[in-house]
């Protein structure tokens, strides 16, 4: 009785255990990273602006660095 209650037990376990591992193995799909999409900065327009500014100021500005006139008095020659 013992070898039949071993052998059943034995032949249990071997049918069980297939269908265990049947099915192959289990694909897990990658889902990815989420796309970032970065926004266009508000302040876009601020440095060109600033920039051109700076040389319109200097375009009219211009150079005010005008020779003084010299005195004709004092040429720096000898008395």
């Amino acid at each position: 009785m013992k070898k039949l209650a071993t052998f059943a037990l034995a032949a249990s376990l071997a049918l069980g255990s297939a269908p265990a591992f049947a099915g192959g193995p289990v694909v897990i799909e990658d889902e990815g990273q989420p796309e970032v999409v970065a926004n266009a900065p508000r302040s876009g327009w601020i440095v060109p602006v600033i920039i051109g500014a700076i040389v319109l100021c200097a375009i009219a500005c211009g150079s005010d660095d005008d020779e003084a006139p010299t005195d004709p008095g004092t040429g720096g020659g000898g008395t």
